[in-house]
């Protein structure tokens, strides 16, 4: 792709971008052009910069996130680091931005006195992320905290949307028009004055017990389906442990996958296809990925 991108961007425009260094799993070939915005005013102005037929990704932490070794033509744009402005619109309502750390929210919540909002420490990723998926964590839901949020689209318009406007469902999020992205959220708690950080301690200590943490990972791989866990039904099937290359299910937690240090994308989109086989062939139960899977092979 020839684009003219060059004059304004320095080093916020990176072409052949190695993908495994923005991704959880650590893999991933090059993004053609890689984008990582100075604020949302460069952002749109990037975006009218682009051809229109020129495909547009998103990557926040890279979690829940599979990049196959070919890459992804057309360009990725990263909010991680950027976009992360974080503040308190009234008393019980706050607003961030895409490239905000769930992690970040729920601490920051709680020094606010707001909640619950410790749940958003158990997801992996940014509240861009979050809100594109209808994260969840600890029996907490991003969407079920969503008043409104701000989108913008490839010729670098904004648009306030109520979040009645979309269409929620577990790990399912429908837009009211296609070609929008999630920039902001004004996201609504209760007052708990008594809130403290303990309570996001308490909870990311459960993670560790039971959670391959640490390791090179995505996260969950498949949804769960209704009335089942899938890292029981993996469990059940004899998988944990099994292994393609340097890829294997986690002998702690059977719906993560674990990248040993040398394994390809392709390995791991194996694994992902051998266990969701297996699982139906013993079960009779179709699992559903949860991680997305792009680029080219």
């Amino acid at each position: 792709m020839t684009l003219a991108l060059d004059n304004g961007y320095g080093a916020r425009v990176r072409r052949n971008e190695p993908l495994s260094r923005h991704t959880s799993w650590h893999v991933g070939g090059p993004a053609e052009i890689f984008f990582n915005p100075r604020d949302r005013g460069d952002l749109a102005a990037f975006l009218r910069a682009l051809p229109a037929d020129v495909p547009i990704h998103w990557i926040g932490l890279g979690s829940n996130l599979l990049v196959r070794d070919g890459g992804i033509p057309g360009v990725v744009i990263s909010a991680h680091g950027t976009l992360d402005a974080l503040h308190r619109l009234n008393e019980t309502t706050v607003q961030a931005e895409c490239g905000v750390a769930c992690a970040r929210l729920a601490r920051q919540c709680i020094r606010w006195g707001l909640g619950p909002a410790e749940f958003f420490a158990g997801i992996p990723g940014t509240v861009g992320g979050a809100l594109a998926m209808n994260a969840g964590a600890f029996g907490g839901e991003t969407w079920q905290h969503v008043r409104a949020v701000r989108t913008i689209d490839r010729r670098g318009i904004e648009r306030t949307r109520a979040a009645g406007e979309y269409r929620i469902a577990y790990r399912e999020v429908t837009p009211p028009a296609p070609g929008e992205w999630f920039v902001a959220a004004d996201l609504n708690f209760e007052r708990r004055p008594g809130a403290h950080e303990g309570e996001v301690r308490a909870l990311l200590a459960r993670r560790r017990e039971s959670q391959p943490i640490g390791e090179w990972s995505c996260g969950s791989v498949f949804t769960n389906p209704p009335g089942d866990h899938a890292a029981r039904l993996i469990e059940a099937a004899g998988l944990k442990g099994y292994r393609i290359g340097d890829a294997s299910v986690s002998g702690k937690h059977a719906n993560f996958f674990i990248n040993h240090g040398a394994a390809r994308a392709a390995d791991l989109e194996r694994l992902i296809e051998h266990v969701r086989d297996t699982v139906e062939r013993v079960h009779g139960v179709r699992l559903d990925p949860e991680v997305r899977i792009v680029g080219v092979a």
